[in-house]
């Protein structure tokens, strides 16, 4: 309130939320969500995923508090109020927003990661199981919920992108992993309509999502955003910051981003906020992460990088990269026979995205094009399974990037031959 209090004009600038004071609070809050999943076990992909989507949250939730009390710094009179009298009158503020919300937040939040860990569980076994939607089965249980109890099905039916578990404020239904000779599968549709019948009330939509899919203990259209986020390329990662937004809640949107991004980190001296390189990174690797970077960023002007932070724990490797919102880590294979294990180490940490590094010790050997293409189309599955969303691979400086539409070693083939050109 003190950095509200010395905002001049009649209108809120979006700038505050860049002010030192305000991003204190925004961690501030931010901290207070993610204590409600400190010691729940996950991967520490999942983990950061999560973390930053209460980083954003807070910071939308933050945009609305000042944009609130904004007004209460006139009296009746147009005349600014004397600081005490202001702080009085934005009281209720906070006690609305940072004790009543943060209540159902706090436990939304909680209830959200515990299901996102639940899932990282339910991908790994893949439908080995079935997926079993359960209440409390106490008189707690709202009417709506318990329709969905018992609703059986595997977990690649699109039914759990909607109606996964929380559900709603304060919401405690859960799910469970079933041998598929136990209990039958329900019916599709009739599965839809239960689900239909449990969100009857969600009359916005908000609680259509799944926490573990999306990484976000959050949905991108919660209450403090707009119905436009939940299609927003910038929400889902698949576009830079450095567009000009068309209203104050982008704009905020587009703000609290860039600072989530650039907290505790440098920018690169040749692409700058194209790439990030975090303080706390790894500084064994930096040399070769960087120059891995540049090859790809040279090659994909549409491509925005993070050199992550190093995690200090024993047998613990974490994900060097972030690439356009994604987890990935870099391989520096001896041989296009470690391309397999490449692939499987990646998996295994979280990443969504691979990088093949070729410079790193077959720089001066000829491009093997042939035995790359091979193994990299033996892992067709991860691909084809949404596991691994993008392969690039790093040859004399220069990248290029494998996608599910390179289907087949001759499409393959075709990107890589690109690297000799």
């Amino acid at each position: 309130m003190k950095v509200l209090y010395q905002q001049e004009g009649s209108q809120l600038k979006i700038s505050i939320m860049a002010e030192n004071d305000v991003q204190d609070f925004i961690n501030a809050h931010a901290q207070v969500l993610d204590n409600g999943f400190k010691y729940l076990p996950m991967s520490d992909a999942m983990r950061h995923r999560l973390e930053r989507s209460n980083f954003i949250f807070s910071g939308f939730k933050t945009f609305h508090e000042l944009n609130e009390a904004f007004p209460s710094l006139i009296d009746e009179n147009g005349e600014r109020k004397p600081f005490e009298r202001f702080l009085k009158d934005v009281l209720a503020i906070d006690e609305t927003y940072n004790r009543n919300y943060l209540r159902a937040e706090y436990n939304f939040c909680q209830a959200s990661a515990d299901m996102a860990a639940k899932w990282e569980q339910i991908e790994a076994d893949g439908d080995r199981y079935n997926l079993q939607y359960r209440t409390q089965h106490d008189d707690k249980v709202r009417p709506e919920h318990a329709a969905l109890d018992g609703v059986t099905l595997p977990p690649s039916d699109p039914f759990w992108e909607e109606y996964y578990p929380p559900n709603g404020w304060n919401c405690r239904c859960t799910v469970a992993q079933v041998r598929k000779s136990k209990y039958p599968v329900t019916d599709p549709e009739e599965a839809r309509a239960r689900g239909e019948e449990a969100l009857q009330k969600d009359t916005r939509g908000i609680f259509r999502f799944n926490s573990g899919k999306q990484g976000k203990t959050f949905p991108d259209y919660n209450p403090y955003t707009i119905s436009r986020c939940r299609d927003c390329d910038i929400a889902q990662g698949k576009a830079n910051l450095a567009y000009i937004p068309d209203n104050e809640l982008c704009s905020a949107c587009r703000l609290i981003r860039v600072c989530q991004q650039t907290s505790g980190c440098k920018l690169d001296p040749v692409y700058g906020n194209r790439l990030l390189i975090s303080n706390d990174c790894d500084s064994s690797e930096l040399k070769d992460n960087t120059r891995a970077a540049h090859a790809i960023l040279s090659s994909f002007p549409d491509v925005y990088m993070r050199i992550r932070e190093h995690v200090f724990q024993i047998n613990v490797k974490n994900p060097e990269y972030e690439i356009n919102g994604m987890f990935a880590d870099r391989k520096g294979v001896k041989s296009p026979k470690g391309i397999s294990d490449g692939f499987r180490k990646a998996i295994k940490q979280g990443c969504e995205v691979v990088v093949i590094d070729l410079d790193k010790h077959l720089r001066k050997k000829p491009l093997a094009v042939g035995a790359i293409s091979r193994y990299i189309d033996w892992r067709h599955s991860d691909f084809e399974n949404g596991i691994i969303k993008e392969c690039y691979v790093v040859f004399q400086d220069k990248a290029v990037v494998i996608t599910s539409q390179h289907s087949g070693r001759e499409l393959i083939a075709l990107e890589i031959e690109k690297l000799k050109q």
